[in-house]
């Protein structure tokens, strides 16, 4: 399938929607969205093909990235658009200095497991009771970008 990666703008908001409204149970709203754009520690991106497949977003501060939500619509999954999403994501992030990214995912959602593994995502921890609709932990996965040296104080 054929895509482009693309950084996110206001032409993209009403895909995003739709994205949200039909992958979560706790869609992010329009205003939310818009607000996020302007925000200067996050960074957005698109998979888009004639329509917005696929989105991520990605908040950094204080040399650490955190993605706050990936999403590709369900016709258009298993097609490499998540990968895309992730690594474009993790690249930027390393770029920009980040240390490392990190992410929450459902504790039953194995297929997002799976892919946040192969992209080199590893477990970190886990919250009790993070998702709502339904109730659920969440793992946390991270994929640090350099080596920490622990003989050092800085």
């Amino acid at each position: 399938m054929d895509f482009e990666i693309v950084n996110l703008n206001k032409s993209h908001i009403d895909g995003i929607v739709k994205l949200e409204q039909t992958c979560f149970s706790s869609p992010w709203t329009r205003e939310g969205i818009e607000e996020e754009l302007s925000n200067p520690q996050a960074h957005f991106l698109a998979a888009e093909s004639g329509e917005v497949l696929g989105y991520i977003g990605v908040q950094e501060i204080a040399g650490e990235a955190y993605i706050t939500n990936i999403a590709v619509l369900p016709q258009y999954r298993r097609n490499g658009i998540a990968e895309a999403l992730l690594n474009a994501a993790a690249g930027g992030a390393k770029e920009r200095g980040c240390a490392f990214i990190t992410l929450e995912v459902r504790v039953s959602n194995l297929p997002a497991i799976a892919l946040y593994e192969k992209c080199g995502f590893e477990p970190a921890g886990r919250r009790k009771n993070f998702y709502a609709n339904p109730a659920e932990d969440a793992l946390i996965y991270t994929k640090f970008f350099e080596v920490q040296n622990e003989n050092t104080c800085n």
